[in-house]
């Protein structure tokens, strides 16, 4: 699964497709997308759609030449990084953060 890019030529936009397998998922019944592109505010969180085969999926239009750091939260409670992200950063909390490069 992972991240699916499709860069736009008609604007500098590039559509992310952030999905996980419902192994990756590890039985969550709920999944948010938080990082700097909704300011890790919970409160903003992006809820990926699950789909019938257990999997969750959303697409996001984000500005390319950038990077993103996000995480995945699960049920509210668990955070989880993406296993096929472009790569990691220290968070400064001793943990990492994933990162998507557009």
């Amino acid at each position: 699964m992972g991240l699916k890019k499709q860069f736009l030529k008609s604007k500098p936009i590039c559509k992310v497709t952030f999905s996980l397998s419902e192994e990756e998922a590890k039985g969550a019944k709920k999944v948010d997308l938080l990082g700097d592109f909704n300011d890790w505010n919970t409160k903003k969180a992006i809820a990926l759609k699950k789909n019938k085969n257990g999997s969750f999926k959303v697409v996001l239009d984000l500005d390319v030449e950038k990077e993103y750091q996000f995480k995945y939260l699960f049920d509210g409670a668990q955070w989880e990084n993406d296993w096929d992200a472009d790569k990691y950063v220290d968070n400064g909390i001793g943990e990492e953060n994933s990162v998507v490069v557009v």
